[in-house]
């Protein structure tokens, strides 16, 4: 029995000794491979598991936004491109803006024009030697003038009615529009109260050189003073005495309302006698 489990033994050593070396060494390289490639797999997973990880999914989360904000330059231009339309801008490291826009450069011009005029007026007014008119400013406001009329033919009746009443001028309210002196002034009658002389309810005038169609630049406020002191004189115009009546004010409401109604009637009928129905 001891001999033969010697023998055995003797036959798995053989066996081991006259086995194939390559074959060991390729078993061993197989061995090695499974090993790098467990460990390329292990390596892969841990990657992959740190991915995974809050810090990664608040990484991706920051990417993520990073792409939805705009650009930092667009939205800096956009913010310039509002102030400079709103008039706004920075003004040592603090924002201003402007509440009230620029008057349009059209306006601005008409004002200049309006201006430059009405004191080249007024400068030829206070040189006239016959103290036909004087002109105060209401409320040192250039563009609303009261005008004094000292004189009228000393031939008529109303010259006669302003001695004998002690009235020693005739004022009168002239206001200009922006787009003077291409566009008449307002003018009306504030005392004494008139009748007839085309002085009509209010204190409205009516002259067609008042009117848009009848007016031109040309015109001085001089020469329509002239043209009135003539037409008064023309339509007879008179002071009224009446009781209660002469005592009453002409009002700017009315005088506008009856301006607007008579220009319509004109427009419709000429300058002439319109029928008495229409006024």
């Amino acid at each position: 029995m001891a001999t033969l489990l010697r023998k055995i033994g003797l036959i798995r050593l053989h066996d081991r000794d006259t086995e194939d070396p390559k074959h060991h060494q390729g078993s061993l390289k197989g061995t090695k491979g499974n090993q790098k490639n467990n460990a390329k797999h292990c390596q892969t997973t841990n990657e992959t598991n740190i991915l995974s990880t809050p810090e990664k999914k608040a990484k991706k989360l920051d990417q993520h936004t990073s792409k939805d904000k705009p650009p930092v330059k667009d939205k800096q231009g956009k913010d310039a491109k509002e102030k400079q339309q709103t008039g706004g801008g920075v003004i040592g490291g603090k924002t201003t803006s402007a509440s009230i826009p620029p008057l349009a450069p059209h306006r601005q011009h008409c004002t200049q024009v309006r201006t430059r005029r009405l004191m080249k007026e007024l400068q030829e007014i206070k040189r006239l030697g016959d103290n036909f008119i004087t002109v105060e400013l209401v409320d040192d406001n250039l563009f609303d003038w009261n005008v004094k009329l000292h004189q009228v033919d000393k031939d008529s009746a109303l010259w006669q009615d302003m001695k004998e009443t002690n009235t020693e001028f005739i004022l009168l309210n002239v206001s200009f529009p922006d787009n003077f002196p291409f566009s008449p002034p307002f003018m009306r009658v504030l005392t004494p109260r008139l009748e007839n002389g085309y002085v009509l309810d209010g204190g409205a005038i009516c002259m067609e050189l008042l009117t848009p169609r009848g007016w031109s630049s040309a015109y001085t406020v001089e020469a329509v003073m002239r043209q009135f002191a003539a037409s008064l004189v023309k339509g007879q115009g008179r002071i009224c005495r009446k009781a209660g009546k002469s005592k009453k004010a002409f009002s700017r409401k009315e005088a506008e309302a009856t301006f607007k109604s008579l220009v319509k009637t004109h427009e419709k009928y000429g300058w002439v006698s319109p029928p008495v129905s229409d006024g």
